[in-house]
């Protein structure tokens, strides 16, 4: 929700109000969007440049590195993934607290939240690196950031994926509790 009082001589505050599904789509669109923009500039006034080999063999549609490498497309590929990152870092803390609220007695689980949020940091991180400094710039630079975006990705993966199945775990067991409570079978699923 966006708040500023005072604009274009309204005295009245004025409220913009998002949906949350619909900033997730248009955050999770924003690479997407920016990659097709970059692969048609590419396609359509730097044919040559993106699509050719030093092999001379025929490529119909350029590579992605090869899309987002030239300008103007680098900078709409780094515009789209800037803007896609701080929505991702908000996330990353929501689900902190998620966790943290949901494992508070809990000590391996509570650890794992931990760890969760500072590899999504670190992906994202990362992604900044691998977006924003170009292999032609600074190589190692570039390298390192795709390491640290491929290695924390995957263990943030996988601790998600843990701590997501001890929630389905558990609420399974109070569903269960909950339906054996008023008489019907564990495995009826009435009303839900």
């Amino acid at each position: 929700m966006l708040q500023a009082s005072g604009i274009l001589g309204h005295e009245r505050p004025l409220v913009i109000r998002v949906s949350f599904s619909t900033f997730v789509v248009c955050t999770v669109c924003l690479p997407l969007l920016g990659l097709i923009t970059c692969v048609f500039i590419s396609s359509v006034f730097h044919s040559e440049d993106s699509t050719g080999t030093h092999c001379r063999v025929p490529n119909y549609l350029p590579s992605i590195s090869a899309s987002i490498s030239l300008s103007p497309e680098c900078h709409i590929w780094r515009f789209c993934i800037g803007l896609h990152s701080a929505p991702r870092l908000l996330v990353a803390f929501t689900y902190f607290k998620f966790y943290k609220t949901r494992f508070t007695l809990k000590f391996p689980e509570s650890l794992l939240s931990c760890f969760s949020l500072a590899f999504s940091v670190c992906e994202n991180l990362g992604l900044l690196l691998l977006t924003y400094v170009s292999s032609s710039e600074t190589y190692f630079v570039h390298k390192e950031g795709f390491v640290l975006f491929l290695v924390s990705s995957l263990i943030y993966m996988l601790i998600t994926c843990r701590l997501w199945k001890t929630i389905k775990k558990k609420l399974h067991q109070i569903l269960s509790c909950g339906l054996l409570q008023y008489g019907l079978p564990s495995h009826s699923s009435v009303g839900l």
